[in-house]
């Protein structure tokens, strides 16, 4: 639908709870993929001097922009959030498909994807809905952390009129105060959560920003913007900084001489107009300078993406932007270039890390003192936010083998470094792992160079090859699960002259759903990012082909150009199923408790049995303008999805406002 649709938090609650009593899952994501942690071992880190329990977390990016996306990566591990970006424009035209992670991993979307006012809702939410989850404790962590902290880090952007503007000011006094927004999410609770209502959640989601800044911002924008952000607006600071720093030769190297991607083309003019290396030294001095007279830090964040030359058709943009593997050689490299500027980035500076982080080098970059270290394109990939327990769990396993039970002991115990402070300890293991990390073969090319396999057959409305790969690998969860009778049928079509008399078409049609098991996509969260069509075994892309469910009328109404239904739901309990297919729209009306719905399609009803079975004769309610064709398949398919979307063990984004509230464990 490419327009994201905050669901409601009382909406979000009552999913996640009728899932976990059902499905001992949360937002489809099962069990065994959450997080638990070790007792024996502490991998809790700080950060501008809060706690977090683990260094790990999303990147400012897809999986950090609706409340869902925040839950799930909090249920998998994180604990340290960097919010998507936000900026002043906040009406993006975003191409679409957006997201290419088909081996590196490319994008060209860049900021929030909501307005202004719905991100602030959204963070607020998410902050107050992980407090709840703390202390409802799905997970079982209280018993191995009962504090169990998270640190929420604002990004923003892009230069200092938009951050100085009345509407962005707005925004951040919304996030240090958010009492208002989140007494009012207090009473969201049902009666059966009331245990729950009065727990303590700080008014103050943040104290940090990182600063995001166009390629092309000169240094005086950016001191300019850092001195507001420490001085005015009395917060912490950290600096994104480009992978350009590094310089256009060495960065050409690095990619396309020692890892062998020459399909990659970085853009020299990118690296003309960023930051220059002569001039960043001197404004991170300055910057520190400033922080420690007010009394606030100041650190550096390795790195934005790379911006390269698009030589593909997949994006409409001339150009996109580089994540994944060789971008994590790229930050690296640009961390130890920093780290031997003793005077720069010594033992004083903090240095958080977003880059190619995955599952096998996480505990490395923890060993370099880096907080924290985020992740998004590995995210994307097959199994999607499950993949993030295995980045703690593999910390912790290298850290029981070394003996180490915290995280500075195991800083100092890594590469043999035990030296001195942990900071230089950090020191000593970036060098030894930067020295080893571009002859690594997981960083080149031929290890990068595949695509996901298509099978050649092309998806439908229903039945594919039962993957479900679409469903993990959407950053907002829009893609789900939902079971239906199959059916196999044979029948005529009706048509319905303009005097509604109704006669059978001579031509016979053939309707069959095979499986049981079917795909489906929640419009309100699908921003057609294309990412699950890389992964689908099959040609089409589930966002297209597949039944599109929208959350609301409105929404329904508003993106009229898109083919779809939508569940309304009438003050006694009764339903429409409304859908549009190939354009026609057709409603069918089921009373509460009925066994039996009432198709129409504007010029006739028809009786149709639920789940399953003949249908009733038609009932002509208007006499069409020319000879009208009634397309039983719309009947058919329409029975088939409203029946399984709302069967009674079914969990969804459709149902979700309607499900029953369930009570957690005390």
């Amino acid at each position: 639908m490419a327009e994201l649709i905050p669901m409601p938090v009382d909406a979000l609650l009552r999913r996640a709870l009728n899932e976990w009593k059902s499905n001992d899952a949360i937002y489809d994501l099962p069990r065994r993929k959450w997080w638990v942690g070790d007792a024996d071992t502490d991998i809790s880190v700080s950060f501008l001097g809060r706690d977090a329990a683990s260094a790990v977390g999303p990147a400012a990016g897809p999986q950090s922009q609706l409340i869902q996306n925040i839950v799930l990566a909090w249920l998998a591990g994180a604990r340290i959030f960097e919010l998507k970006t936000i900026q002043i424009n906040d009406r993006l035209e975003i191409p679409r498909p957006c997201i290419d992670a088909r081996n590196v991993g490319y994008n060209v979307e860049w900021s929030q994807e909501l307005r202004l006012e719905e991100s602030l809702q959204e963070y607020i939410g998410a902050w107050w809905m992980l407090h709840l989850f703390r202390e409802w404790d799905p997970v079982g962590r209280k018993a191995i952390d009962p504090v169990d902290p998270f640190i929420f880090d604002l990004s923003v952007g892009y230069d200092l009129a938009g951050i100085k503007s009345d509407s962005v000011q707005r925004w951040i006094e919304g996030i240090r105060d958010a009492s208002k927004t989140i007494d009012a999410l207090r009473l969201q609770l049902p009666a059966e959560l009331a245990a729950y209502r009065d727990i303590e959640v700080p008014s103050s989601l943040s104290g940090s920003i990182t600063l995001s800044t166009f390629h092309g911002c000169p240094p005086e924008e950016i001191e300019g913007i850092g001195e507001h952000i420490l001085q005015d607006l009395d917060l912490d600071l950290i600096v994104k900084l480009n992978p350009t720093l590094l310089g256009f030769e060495r960065v050409n190297d690095l990619i396309r001489g020692e890892m062998g991607y020459d399909w990659i083309h970085p853009i020299k003019d990118a690296f003309d107009e960023d930051l220059q290396w002569d001039d960043a030294l001197p404004l991170f001095r300055r910057l520190n300078a400033l922080a420690t007279r007010l009394g606030r830090r100041f650190g550096v964040k390795m790195t934005n993406t790379l911006v390269v030359d698009n030589k593909d058709d997949f994006f409409a943009d001339d150009r996109m932007y580089l994540s994944g593997q060789p971008l994590h050689v790229l930050a690296m490299n640009l961390l130890w270039a920093l780290r031997q500027e003793e005077d720069v980035i010594g033992d004083w500076m903090p240095v958080s890390f977003a880059a190619g982080i995955d599952r096998k080098n996480f505990a490395d970059a923890v060993a370099l003192g880096l907080t924290p270290i985020t992740t998004c394109t590995d995210l994307l990939r097959p199994g999607g936010y499950g993949r993030l327990a295995g980045y703690n769990n593999q910390l912790i396993a290298r850290m029981k083998k070394m003996g180490a039970r915290t995280i500075p002991e195991y800083i100092r115990g890594t590469y043999g470094s035990d030296e001195g402070t942990v900071a230089r300890a950090a020191w000593h293991n970036t060098k030894t792992y930067v020295d080893g990390l571009t002859s690594d073969p997981r960083y080149h090319a031929a290890k990068n160079a595949g695509t996901p396999k298509k099978i050649g057959s092309h998806l439908v409305l229903f039945d594919c090859i039962n993957c479900d790969k679409c469903v993990p690998v959407c950053p907002n969860n829009a893609n789900f699960a939902y079971e239906l009778m199959p059916l196999d049928c044979t029948y005529n079509d009706w048509m319905v002259g303009t005097d509604g008399t109704v006669t059978p078409v001579e031509d016979k049609q053939h309707f069959a759903i095979e499986k049981t098991h079917q795909l489906a996509c929640y419009a309100d969260f699908c921003n057609e990012c294309g990412n699950c069509d890389i992964f689908c075994p099959e040609d089409g892309g589930p966002y297209i082909e597949k039944p599109l469910l929208f959350g609301t009328s409105d929404t329904f109404d508003l993106f009229n150009t898109h083919d779809g239904f939508v569940l309304e739901v009438d003050d006694a309990g009764a339903h429409r199923f409304r859908g549009r297919m190939r354009g026609v729209e057709v409603s069918l009306r089921v009373a509460d408790g009925s066994t039996e719905g009432i198709f129409s399609d504007g010029i006739v009803e028809i009786a149709v049995p639920l789940p399953d079975g003949p249908l009733g004769d038609p009932t002509v309610v208007a006499n069409p303008g020319d000879a009208h064709r009634v397309e039983l398949e719309r009947v058919y398919a329409l029975r088939a999805i409203y029946a399984g979307i709302t069967r009674d063990d079914a969990i969804n984004w459709s149902v979700a406002p309607l499900l029953p509230s369930i009570q957690p464990p005390a």
